[in-house]
């Protein structure tokens, strides 16, 4: 939600960054791979007890990750390939941030809401990439890109609050999987309209 209907807000940063980054000689690919490796830093930091340090270095590896598909654009070199990185990359280091409080919370309890929480990011996930692929509806990505209540900001936030309210972690994590689910809804119900106009 708040990718759609923010980005005009932050998009004027993202651009500035990424033509330094360009006029710097770097392409959207390397970035894309330079966010990926911070953002799995930030869960190393998370597993060896540096929260505000791990939720920092997860937040400029999210911004780097707005940013090589701005760059990827402005110099007409969006791919396929490229799209494939950035989602697969995005998933690794949630996941990353889960394994790691998983870590460090073994109480049963926590370890299945965790479970449940990667559940229904799968699940929201897959009616997101399907829709995608089966939508003949365009957006400035190289898929159509599916809105909804829980986006990657959103994520970002709730994965803060978890990490940084650990004592709050059962409470966090359920309100975490009651948005993923209600995306997905979401998305589901959207899906099903925007099929329904191409027959």
């Amino acid at each position: 939600m708040l990718d759609t209907y923010g980005r005009s807000y932050v998009q004027p940063i993202i651009k500035r960054t990424a033509n330094r980054l360009l006029n710097w000689g770097l392409t959207a690919n390397q970035v894309t791979f330079a966010a990926f490796m911070i953002g799995i830093s930030a869960s190393v930091l998370i597993f060896w007890g540096h929260p505000f340090l791990g939720v920092a270095v997860l937040w400029i590896s999210g911004f780097l990750d707005a940013v090589d598909g701005s760059m990827a654009r402005q110099s007409h070199s969006s791919s396929s390939w490229g799209t494939v990185l950035d989602v697969t990359f995005d998933r690794i280091v949630e996941v990353g941030i889960i394994i790691a409080l998983a870590l460090r919370h073994p109480d049963p309890t926590i370890l299945f809401l965790l479970m449940l929480l990667s559940i229904s990011i799968i699940i929201t996930m897959t009616i997101f990439l399907t829709v995608g692929a089966v939508s003949d509806k365009e957006s400035e990505k190289s898929f159509y890109y599916q809105p909804g209540l829980a986006e990657r900001t959103e994520g970002f936030i709730l994965f803060s609050l978890m990490v940084l309210f650990q004592s709050y972690l059962v409470l966090v994590t359920i309100i975490f999987i009651v948005v993923e689910l209600i995306t997905g809804l979401q998305r589901l119900l959207e899906a099903k309209r925007i099929l329904n106009e191409t027959k």
